[in-house]
């Protein structure tokens, strides 16, 4: 729910839910943080622990730290249909196992990024694979899902991999980092391209995503962005963080004023604090949403059900609803045409300087 407390560069804050998604901005439709300690794995890469007391196929009550989600052995999300948006899944620990319908395949995590585009149509599954088996299998992940305009939710579907590799990460040297999947930071290096579909590839979108992290007594000012976008910062993690003149002690979101620059600082004296920030133009357009598939009109999402099941979207060439990749494959990334690509080692990311001026959007850059 909003709460009061506006000031000269917040204009509301809202509280976010204990679980489940988190209210987000035109373009922005869903946004969710998934933080899972999951124990050690088995031989299977499931967790090494009981199940007992699981609602399995349905668990997400965060028992003892970690949840299965809707996977039965493995965790996860086992297959699962989705047109008219794109998620963008930014995997800070763990990793992923992606499969879909168009038979690209994928394991990516430890800082990775995949952005899919749905388009037409596309089923996927993203299965969380526990590799170690000797420790625990921590996963925080943000799953983000960006809408699409008219003109291109039907668009082939489409997938990029931005490897860890090649996201920057901006240092200011006095315990700030700053890391820009999309939008670029003056004095960082420029993201990497977001699909050719993305509503962030417009010029005009200024799509931002990034993650902020103040650590104790650190401070940053976050550069003014351009008029007309909607700009939120989700504090995440941490004891507490002074958004310009407001000092906020719990997980919420705080919308900005979209030109001003705001300061960010950490009070704590040994907590670090995490943010997130999601900015961009909204698409002005009647949306029409129904579970997985985001559309302009109800008559859309009629027909969106009926192409499933006529077509489950070029249908399912895995031999299960969750698979998982071996254990001895490293992160990569199979595409529609075969071919394959994996993180390059010699790409440097980390910028260290002195704080930006402005920002770039991600289609200037």
């Amino acid at each position: 729910f909003a709460m009061t407390m506006a000031s000269s560069v917040v204009t509301q804050v809202v509280r976010l839910p204990s679980s489940g998604p988190w209210p987000t901005l035109n373009p922005f439709l869903f946004c969710v943080h998934h933080l899972d300690r999951y124990p050690a794995g088995n031989a299977a890469m499931g967790p090494i622990d009981s199940l007992a007391g699981r609602n399995l196929g349905m668990d997400f009550a965060g028992k003892d730290g970690w949840n299965m989600y809707h996977g039965t052995d493995v965790p996860g999300f086992p297959r699962h249909p989705h047109r008219g948006f794109e998620t963008v899944t930014l995997v800070r620990k763990g990793l992923i196992d992606h499969s879909d319908s168009l038979g690209c395949a994928g394991r990516f995590g430890f800082g990775d990024c995949q952005w899919m585009t749905a388009g037409k149509g596309i089923v996927h599954c993203e299965m969380f694979p526990l590799l170690n088996q000797e420790d625990r299998n921590t996963l925080d992940l943000f799953q983000i899902w960006l809408n699409l305009p008219a003109r291109s939710k039907m668009v082939d579907p489409h997938f990029t991999m931005l490897w860890a590799e090649e996201i920057p990460r901006f240092q200011t040297g006095t315990g700030v980092e700053v890391v820009t999947v999309s939008g670029q930071l003056d004095g960082a290096g420029s993201p990497p391209p977001c699909p050719p579909n993305s509503w962030a590839a417009q010029a005009n979108a200024e799509i931002a995503i990034w993650t902020i992290a103040l650590e104790p007594g650190a401070s940053w000012t976050l550069p003014p962005g351009p008029e007309g976008v909607n700009r939120a910062l989700y504090f995440v993690n941490g004891e507490a963080v002074e958004i310009g003149d407001q000092s906020l002690n719990s997980r919420v979101r705080a919308d900005l004023v979209p030109t001003a620059a705001v300061d960010l600082r950490n009070p704590s004296s040994a907590v670090k604090t995490e943010l997130l920030l999601l900015q961009g133009r909204p698409i002005d357009e009647p949306i029409a949403q129904h579970g997985p598939f985001v559309m302009n009109s109800r008559d859309e999402i009629v027909q969106a059900f009926r192409d499933y099941q006529a077509t489950e979207f070029g249908g399912w060439p895995w031999p299960s609803d969750g698979p998982v990749h071996s254990r001895e494959r490293g992160r990569f990334a199979r595409f529609m045409d075969g071919h394959e690509e994996a993180p390059s080692k010699e790409t440097a990311t980390t910028t260290s300087a002195a704080p930006p001026a402005s920002v770039k959007t991600g289609a200037e850059a």
